[in-house]
């Protein structure tokens, strides 16, 4: 992994899962635009979760089979064509299957993940890891920004528009950048998605992992959708390209986090892993005490960014450092579970936001984060150290 590859990776990836979240900072926009309630609004982000999840289950084990350096670039093609399907969607109904299939297809980063952990040395496996992994971070939050800035001068469609464009200039530039692999035995479609099932079985370290990321992704989609209804709402009452702004505080602990994988490198992996959960847990308590403070709220947000991602970026770099050929297998089921997670917080925000605000919002993304930290307390000192 040279180090042009390795950001072209990161930018590659921020682009990927930026596009999942553009709808974001959007939700009363778009629910003006095509006449429906933000709460059905609200499930333009859960549906787009889901096909991700799906995408990620059928295509990603693919990795381990197919020539990469022809499917990635395809695979970023067909999400431009969902992209601008988005676009152009006259109705509610019909933007939501655009989403979708953006969701299915939008899984590049997934694929550029356990590649890059094949192609580094290691040594230096969590640096660049930890590299990649921020820059899909830096994607969510950054396209909350651009899609909020965006949306406010020229209109939300526009904004797909844009990302279609973007995917097509990077699918060209990977199937240059992409080197050549040697192949690799061919193998039955049905029988490579039941081994991603034995691959996690496989290994005692990956379901705790597995388990405790899921958590921390469904709160930080809980905490950044339910945050767009406190912003729009009194006191506050900001428009959505202010609202998009808070995805730079965000940055701030994205770039902060981006040296994690590090930790796993020196083999801290594990006592570090507990701390960021520890410190998620704080900023969830500092959210409910900021949620009248604009300036507070973005401390909490820096802290919360910098524990969720150091938490994904240590759980990622453990599972991909496990031995073997499965890599892309062993990534499938820690995206899958993630972004499963992440459609639940989604889906939970408006239902908890209707019923107590604020307050409800962050007691049950607290109540996550506390189950998150007995699985890790319970498996510190077996199952997570475990190298099989």
């Amino acid at each position: 992994m040279t180090r042009t590859r390795t950001i072209v990776f990161a930018i590659a990836g921020g682009l990927a899962v930026g596009n999942l979240y553009w709808a974001q900072p959007l939700i009363e926009e778009i629910a003006r635009s095509l006449e429906v309630s933000s709460a059905v609004a609200a499930s333009l982000v859960t549906v787009t979760q889901i096909g991700y999840a799906l995408g990620i289950f059928l295509i990603v084990p693919l990795g381990d089979v197919l020539n990469r350096k022809r499917m990635i670039p395809l695979i970023l093609g067909l999400s431009a064509l969902a992209l601008l399907g988005a676009a152009v969607a006259p109705t509610f109904s019909l933007l939501l299957a655009a989403l979708g299939g953006v969701g299915l297809t939008t899984v590049s980063a997934q694929l550029l993940t356990p590649l890059a952990s094949e192609l580094a040395a290691p040594d230096q496996r969590g640096r660049v890891l930890g590299t990649i992994a921020s820059g899909a971070l830096i994607g969510v939050l950054l396209s909350r920004t651009i899609s909020g800035a965006v949306a406010e001068f020229i209109g939300w469609r526009a904004i797909y528009v844009f990302a279609a464009i973007l995917t097509v200039a990077l699918a060209i530039v990977l199937s240059f950048l992409i080197p050549r692999l040697d192949k690799r035995p061919a193998t039955n479609y049905f029988r490579l998605l039941g081994s991603v099932f034995t691959t996690v079985a496989q290994h005692r370290a990956a379901a705790p992992t597995i388990l405790m990321s899921a958590a921390v992704f469904s709160v930080f989609s809980l905490f950044w959708t339910s945050l767009t209804f406190l912003l729009s709402a009194p006191p506050f009452s900001l428009t959505v390209g202010q609202i998009g702004l808070f995805g730079l505080a965000g940055l701030v602990g994205a770039v902060a986090a981006r040296r994690a994988g590090i930790l796993h490198d020196r083999g801290w992996s594990v006592p570090a892993s507990g701390i960021s959960l520890s410190l998620l847990g704080a900023s969830l308590v500092g959210a409910w005490l900021a949620q009248s403070s604009v300036i507070a709220l973005v401390l909490v947000v820096i802290l919360l960014d910098l524990a969720a991602q150091g938490t994904l970026v240590l759980g990622q770099t453990r599972l991909l450092s496990l031995p073997g050929q499965n890599r892309s297998r062993l990534n499938t089921a820690f995206v899958v579970s993630n972004f499963l997670g992440g459609a639940v917080g989604s889906a939970l925000a408006g239902p908890l936001w209707a019923a107590g605000g604020w307050t409800a919002v962050t007691g049950t993304a607290l109540a996550i984060i506390i189950v998150a930290l007995l699985v890790w307390v319970f498996t510190r000192r077996g199952a997570l150290i475990d190298q099989n």
